[in-house]
């Protein structure tokens, strides 16, 4: 299992209804057609949150090159409006990703952290504080 954390380019906080449903779609429909299980996932409106398990022999770097390059160019394909507007140099993500691997013992206490990303952005914003890792 694999917890993934990325963002898009310039960090616009643009996942926010309906594109947020929309890229939620895009991302069950790729990792599905992939073999990839999705266990978590929650998309802020400036990044990604994503708990998966796949096969050993699947790299990340390649889960994330096939999440990152499928969902970019349909959520482009879908919204041209917002490429146009914020994402002109053409691209939705950067190349970074954060990804680390989750043992059995610490499972629950990363679906958790990503379960409850949204409602801890908005308690900390609403503070006034800013955001740590975990």
């Amino acid at each position: 299992m694999y917890h993934f954390v990325w963002i898009p380019k310039y960090r616009h906080k643009v996942f926010v209804e309906p594109y947020r449903s929309a890229l939620l779609n895009i991302i069950h429909k790729v990792a599905y057609d992939y073999g990839i299980d999705i266990v978590e996932i929650e998309v802020p409106p400036d990044h990604i949150h994503m708990v998966v398990r796949s096969e050993p022999k699947i790299a990340p770097s390649n889960i994330m090159q096939i999440i990152k390059s499928i969902s970019a160019r349909e959520f482009f394909r879908m919204f041209p409006d917002v490429k146009r507007k914020l994402f002109w140099g053409g691209k939705l993500w950067t190349q970074s990703y954060f990804v680390e691997t989750i043992g059995n013992a610490n499972e629950e206490v990363i679906r958790q952290y990503v379960q409850n990303q949204l409602k801890v952005m908005n308690d900390a914003e609403a503070k006034g504080e800013q955001l740590g890792l975990f």
